[in-house]
Formats: C-alpha cells, structure tokens, sequence
C-alpha cells in the first residue's frame, strides 16, 4: 500500500495495473491505485512525502505510455480529444525508491468510462 496517502481514500487494483504497467517487469514491481481526490491534493507537499514536479497536460497515449498492454485506439476513443493532467514524482525511503506517476482524469479497467480523481502508478525497486 501506498502508505504516505491515506489508505481509507486509496483502492488498489489488480486490472488496472495489469493494464497500464509491464506484464514481467525486470526491475522491481508495479502498483496501480486510484482515489477520487483531485491531483493537486495527492501531490501536495509534504513532508516526508514524495517530491513532484510540476504537473503537465499531455495526450493520452503520451500519458500512459507503451508499457502496458491497454487498447490503444480505445484509450485514445475514451478522452475524445480530451488531455490528461500528469504529475512525476519519486520517494525514497526504508531502502526503497519509489517512482510515482500521477494522472488525472483516470480511465476504468474497461476503458469505458473517465473518472474525475486520480490515478496512481507507481513503481518500486528495493536496494
């Protein structure tokens, strides 16, 4: 779990992430969450939280990368013309370094419907 945000408002999921990340990762491991706060609040300093850069406006299939096995044409159908809002962040901490992608609106696992929070990926590697 992705523990510098509150888990009550934090939901993991096993499709998303076999959507949108590497089937075998070579390195490390891949997490897909989603909350329905807006990106600004899960990127907002803290702390000992992860550090982000500033957020962009990029096209989807820009956003979401060539990593995963997603239905590119579907995606691209989904936000019909629409951007999606990124942010790039990292953390590391405990001996592990943690990359963290955020995006905002985020698709469900059918690729049928955008929702208004945000979408979390994030990638860990133990030292």
């Amino acid at each position: 779990m992705i523990a510098y945000l509150l888990a009550a408002t934090l939901s993991c999921d096993a499709a998303l992430t076999a959507l949108f990340t590497p089937l075998h990762p070579i390195l490390g491991r891949y997490e897909v969450c989603t909350t329905g706060d807006p990106l600004d609040q899960v990127a907002a300093p803290a702390p000992d939280g992860p550090k982000y850069g500033p957020s962009e406006m990029l096209e989807p299939l820009e956003a979401f990368g060539a990593a995963g096995p997603y239905d590119r044409a579907a995606l691209a159908r989904l936000y019909a013309g629409r951007r999606v809002r990124v942010a790039r962040g990292w953390i590391e901490r405990d001996g592990e370094f943690e990359s963290i992608t955020l995006l905002s609106p985020y698709p469900d696992a059918t690729l049928a419907r955008l929702h208004p929070g945000t979408m979390v990926i994030k990638w860990t590697m133990s030292r």
